[in-house]
């Protein structure tokens, strides 16, 4: 049974130059949109009661509290559903927030990336330091409990400084979550086209890196996940589901979904969403790409990897079929198997795609 669901809005004012995702539509587009969103869901969901539902963009608070609480009325939950709606603070107003905490939305994902007002041009956001505190605020007396923002280091011209400004002002805001990423540049970015200058190495974002860790620990936040870090009790369930490997709805332009053995993404292509919301490619998983796909997501929790789970899952022993690997890394002190779990160390999270990859057949 699926228990978690993911919804794409795909509008954006403007394309941050950072980013590669399917967004920045015009929003005027939005009515068609959205009857082409609630028909796709009204035909596929099968009415369980969702344990989360996460509304990922784009920029999903562009939409006015009715036409998100409209979709989100469309499925079945109860109080003890984590709802997540990312947004941008330019888009943060009272009304439109109290209006959706009301619907039920009980957590916020807002995109800050930086403090700094000149990255915050350079990298093509549009909103400055003291929106983000504005935002805060509304979304605080609006009733929200549950607040995430972004992060983004290494990005042109930051130094390690800067960044720690970053997080001195991010640990401020009294806030529950914190998502941090090193900026990567794809070449269908803005950036991947016109690369910008004076990039940090990577030498200098895995000091940044480490730093964030020990700062964050230091404030009572939990670091569960590679890029992630919670107080106690506010994990992203929605993400933690993702690692865990757990069956998901995708609904909207080009989301991905996960259900039995198969995974299927929705067209990339806005015309053809509108014409038909319930075209899509899928993919068989065999058991070993499923295996092989568990392990590389559990990888990116600290936890790491249950063993007598996924020996008893799949009918494997673990520690003998991967000897070479965890030998390997072991001996670089970049893995550790301990009390039944196997996890990347903190030397390891900077390897991580790396490691992860050669457990991949």
């Amino acid at each position: 049974m699926v228990k978690h669901a993911y919804i794409h809005i795909p509008f954006c004012i403007r394309k941050c130059h950072y980013c590669s995702f399917v967004s920045g539509f015009n929003i005027n587009k939005k009515t068609e949109y959205i009857s082409a969103l609630t028909e796709e869901i009204k035909k596929r969901y099968k009415g369980e009661k969702l344990s989360t539902i996460y509304f990922g963009g784009g920029t999903p608070s562009l939409l006015e509290g009715e036409e998100l609480s409209q979709i989100l009325s469309c499925f079945n939950f109860d109080n003890t559903c984590e709802i997540t709606l990312e947004a941008n603070p330019e888009t943060v107003t009272k009304e439109k927030f109290t209006i959706i905490s009301n619907a039920g939305f009980n957590r916020i994902s807002l995109g800050v990336q930086t403090f700094d007002n000149n990255l915050l041009k350079l990298i093509g956001r549009n909103h400055n330091e003291e929106t983000v505190y504005q935002a805060i605020q509304t979304i605080k007396e609006a009733g929200f409990k549950n607040i995430s923002i972004d992060l983004i280091y290494g990005l042109p011209n930051q130094i390690l400084d800067d960044f720690l400004k970053d997080l001195e002002k991010a640990i401020k805001l009294d806030i529950q979550h914190i998502s941090t990423y090193g900026l990567k540049i794809e070449d269908e970015s803005f950036f991947g086209q016109n690369p910008p200058s004076n990039l940090p190495d990577d030498e200098q974002q895995a000091s940044m890196f480490l730093e964030l860790c020990k700062i964050l620990k230091d404030n009572s936040f939990e670091h569960y996940e590679i890029s992630n870090f919670a107080k106690k009790g506010y994990k992203s369930n929605h993400n933690c589901a993702y690692w865990k490997n757990r069956n998901y709805y995708g609904f909207g332009l080009n989301a991905s979904g996960y259900e039995g053995n198969t995974r299927y993404k929705n067209t990339e292509i806005f015309e053809e969403y509108i014409k038909n919301p319930l075209s899509k490619e899928e993919e068989t998983l065999t058991v070993q790409e499923t295996m092989e796909n568990e392990i590389f997501l559990a990888l990116r929790l600290k936890e790491g990897i249950n063993i007598s789970e996924i020996n008893q899952k799949y009918k494997i022993d673990f520690e003998q079929k991967y000897k070479k690997i965890i030998e390997k890394y072991t001996n670089l002190d970049m893995l550790k198997i301990k009390n039944e779990y196997c996890n990347l160390t903190q030397k390891g999270i900077l390897l991580s795609n790396e490691i992860m990859s050669e457990f991949l057949d």
